[in-house]
């Protein structure tokens, strides 16, 4: 047991030491002990042994009926029986306790000349015998032997010998010698002792070939000790590799955390971006709807000045562009289609001219604003060149309009002029 113990010891400080190894070679020669140390504590058909089994047999049996069975013990002439052919049979069940029930059938024949109950026997005499018993496998109590199977027992019989019927009390002691799990010889020595009448006692010994079928097997003390450091091992190595996995478990919760986190943080940078640009859409759209309603100025046929009224409409805007101090405006000058077009073209660009310089002169700086004329190229109610139209019709297209700017690069400084 010692020994089993310092093993699974060593087994168990290997095993927890090879997991946190870095070394290849290390770790390789680790494991290699490991499993050497393992193999040996292998339960192997020698840690287990039948323990309840159905038992046949079949051998010979040899009688001493001589009366004089205790003087000259080692002396056989003229007082064993026997007969060459199998003469004994017998089935048993034997039981996890060490008991076994068996019924044992045998022949024999007193032979003419062997001293029978201290007479010498005139002729040939048959001998029929029919016993049952109780045994009791001595391993239990000496421990279990493997090979070598020692037994007591008692029972009572029925013989048939020397022209006499006779019930017999018996004693018997012998031993079994396995070669396998089934397969064994059985030799034993029985006592049988007659009542009911003055027929003599006599022993019995046999032997024969035993065969164990519906068998039960179990560990032996031996084994039941290394399947008891097994399973230590087994618990001690789930143990170590639970810990192990508790702790890559919790490291990947955290690096699982930390990549949520990231994630997280990246979509409300994403969202906060978005939420910005969306809040920029709507100001833009917010300003366009408001640039779109403020007044528009409408230029007299062929003028470029503005009146005082154009003025006042005019500061609509300068109210609008320092309300929103980044907005870049675009102030779009048209002409209708009377006249010549390059002369429309000029006096629109004249027209946008004015409404920057007034822009400018009421305080909005001239990198904020610029002109730009489009002449007849925008009619906006179809009164082209060739087309009769009123005077109001053709005044909708005297139109100053503005829009804002993308970009700085055009704008065309006017605060020198």
């Amino acid at each position: 047991m010692k020994s089993y113990v310092t093993g699974a010891m060593a087994i168990l400080l290997l095993g927890t030491t090879s997991l946190y190894a870095q070394e290849e070679i290390q770790l390789t020669q680790q494991e290699q002990l490991v499993l050497d140390q393992q193999e040996e504590l292998q339960l192997t058909a020698k840690d287990s042994m039948v323990v309840s089994s159905w038992m046949v047999g079949l051998g010979w049996n040899f009688i001493n009926d001589s009366g004089n069975r205790l003087n000259n013990i080692t002396t056989t002439k003229n007082m064993y029986n026997a007969v060459a052919f199998p003469s004994r049979i017998s089935l048993g069940r034997y039981f996890r306790s060490g008991i076994g029930l068996e019924a044992i059938a045998s022949y024999n024949n007193y032979k003419e000349g062997n001293i029978i109950d201290g007479v010498v026997n005139p002729e040939d005499k048959d001998y029929f015998g029919f016993d049952t018993r109780f045994s009791y496998d001595l391993n239990k109590i000496v421990g279990q032997t493997g090979w070598f199977d020692p037994y007591v027992g008692v029972g009572v019989g029925y013989t048939y010998a020397n022209d006499l019927s006779r019930g017999t009390y018996n004693g018997v002691i012998g031993f079994r010698t396995w070669f396998s799990d089934r397969w064994g010889l059985d030799f034993s020595s029985s006592g049988k002792w007659s009542f009911g009448n003055e027929a003599s006692n006599h022993i019995q010994h046999a032997v024969g070939v035993v065969y164990q079928f519906n068998i039960e097997k179990d560990l032996t003390k031996k084994g039941l000790e290394k399947l008891a450091l097994i399973n230590a091992m087994e618990e001690e190595a789930k143990r170590v590799s639970d810990s192990i996995n508790r702790a890559l478990e919790a490291e990947a919760a955290n690096a699982a955390l930390a990549e949520r986190l990231a994630r997280e943080k990246e979509e409300a940078r994403l969202a906060a971006e978005e939420r910005a640009r969306q809040e920029a859409r709507d100001l833009q759209q917010q300003k366009m709807d408001e640039l779109s309603n403020l007044s528009k100025v409408f230029f007299r046929f062929d003028s470029s000045y503005l009146t005082v009224s154009d003025q006042g409409i005019l500061d609509e805007l300068v109210a609008f562009m320092n309300k929103y101090p980044d907005v870049i405006i675009e102030v779009k000058g048209h002409a209708d289609s009377r006249g010549k077009a390059d002369y429309n073209q000029w006096l629109s660009q004249r027209r946008a001219d004015s409404a920057v310089k007034y822009i400018v002169s009421a305080g909005i700086d001239s990198d904020r604003i610029y002109g730009k004329g489009y002449g007849e190229t925008q009619i906006s109610n179809g009164c082209t060149d060739g087309v009769r139209c009123t005077s109001e019709e053709h005044k909708q297209n005297r139109i100053t309009e503005y829009s804002m700017a993308e970009v700085k690069e055009n704008i065309i400084s006017l605060n020198k002029q």
